[in-house]
């Protein structure tokens, strides 16, 4: 009997709402924040005093944070994060939708988590640093209306 084989947290893919958007745009070393949670609001009851009721108010999430090597290319993305976060709120504010792809073993699909109405909130580069000898890598943070959970076709 084979032993039932569980994805990794290292193949995953993204994708933006770029049309002909380069794979240097789509290549991150981490995606973190994925995460909701329901907030409560507690409420006593008139009388009874063993307990508070616990009810339900609205679901919440954390920003998507991506983080990569420094693209030194001409990069949508990064116009994007720039057109967004240097205009204040000259313009509209542009929306793109994102998706997060965790792949199998044979680089398919296994889950996609797709993030609706995303757009910049924050962008910084690793502190430069003349001790040490490491990459320099810039960190996206996006908003996003809400996300839903795909799993694959297959």
């Amino acid at each position: 009997m084979e032993a039932s084989i569980y994805p990794v947290s290292f193949y995953f893919q993204l994708s933006f709402g770029f049309n002909g958007a380069n794979e240097e745009d789509a290549a991150f070393q981490e995606v973190s924040g994925i995460s909701k949670s329901m907030e409560m609001e507690e409420i006593t009851g008139g009388g009874e005093n063993r307990f508070k009721y616990r009810l339900p108010k609205v679901s919440s999430s954390q920003n998507l944070i991506l983080k990569r090597a420094l693209v030194s290319k001409n990069s949508k993305l990064i116009s994007w994060c720039t057109h967004t976060l240097d205009t204040g709120l000259a313009y509209s504010v542009v929306t793109k939708d994102v998706e997060v792809s965790l792949l199998d073993k044979d680089g398919n699909v296994y889950k996609t988590w797709t993030f609706y109405k995303a757009y910049p909130v924050k962008y910084s580069i690793s502190d430069l640093k003349s001790n040490e000898n490491g990459i320099l890598l810039e960190t996206i943070e996006l908003a996003y209306t809400y996300f839903e959970i795909a799993k694959s076709k297959s």
